[in-house]
C-alpha cells in the first residue's frame, strides 16, 4: 500500500512545481518576445524613462497638457503643431476642462503673437472654422528647457500627466494631410488616458 501513496505524493509535488515555475516560464517567454509591448494601443512614442517638466510646470494647476516647446523660427512645421494642440483641445468636448494645451516659449523663441491674425491664417490653410483660442504660453529659459529634454528630441507634441511627467511623444508635419491624421491620433491617445484617470 506504501507504493501508491509515493506515487501520489510525487504527483502531487510535481503538480505545485508547475503550478509555480509555468508562470514564470511564460512571464519570461512574453518578456522576450515583446508580447506586451504588442498589445500595447497609444499611437504616440511612449518615453521611457518619463521627462520631468517639473521645473517649468511645477507652479500649475495639476492638469492634463499638451505641450509644444517652440523652435527659434516657427515654420509651418510648427503653425501645424499649434493648430494641432489647440484642436485637440477644442476636440475634447466634456473633458476640455481637464487637460490644458501648452506653448513653452525661450528667450530664442520668435515673438510669435498666436492673436486673431494669425489663428485666421492658419484655419484659412486648413479650411477649419475659427473656435476659442485656449492655448497657455509659458516663459522659460532655455537652458532649462535643455535639461528637461536632453533625453529626446524637442521636435514633437508631448503629453504630459497630472505630476508633470512627459509621457508619450506625437510628431509634427509639414504637409497638412498627415497633421489632420496626426490630430487625430494624438486625441485618440489623451482620451485613453483621460478615461484611464480620475485625477486632472
Amino acid at each position: 500500500m506504501a507504493e501508491p501513496a509515493k506515487s501520489n505524493n510525487k504527483k502531487s509535488l510535481i503538480l505545485v512545481a508547475v503550478a509555480f515555475i509555468l508562470p514564470v516560464i511564460l512571464a519570461k517567454i512574453a518578456l522576450d518576445t515583446d508580447f506586451f509591448n504588442r498589445g500595447v494601443t497609444n499611437k504616440g512614442q511612449l518615453l521611457d524613462p518619463v521627462l520631468n517638466l517639473s521645473p517649468v510646470l511645477a507652479e500649475t494647476e495639476p492638469k492634463w497638457r499638451i505641450v509644444y516647446v517652440l523652435p527659434s523660427e516657427c515654420d509651418q512645421r510648427c503653425e501645424n503643431a499649434l493648430f494641432t494642440i489647440q484642436q485637440v483641445h477644442l476636440s475634447l468636448g466634456k473633458h476640455v476642462e481637464r487637460v490644458v494645451p501648452v506653448v513653452i516659449r525661450t528667450e530664442n523663441s520668435p515673438k510669435l503673437l498666436l492673436n486673431n491674425g494669425f489663428w485666421q491664417d492658419v484655419y484659412t490653410r486648413f479650411g477649419a472654422l475659427e473656435g476659442p483660442h485656449t492655448i497657455e504660453m509659458l516663459n522659460a529659459e532655455q537652458k532649462i528647457v535643455n535639461d528637461m529634454f536632453k533625453s529626446v528630441d524637442l521636435n514633437g507634441i508631448f503629453v504630459v500627466d497630472t505630476l508633470n511627467n512627459g509621457m508619450l511623444k506625437h510628431p509634427t508635419f509639414v504637409n497638412e494631410s498627415e497633421t489632420v491624421e496626426g490630430s487625430r491620433a494624438l486625441l485618440s491617445d489623451i482620451k485613453k488616458l483621460l478615461k484611464l484617470s480620475r485625477i486632472g
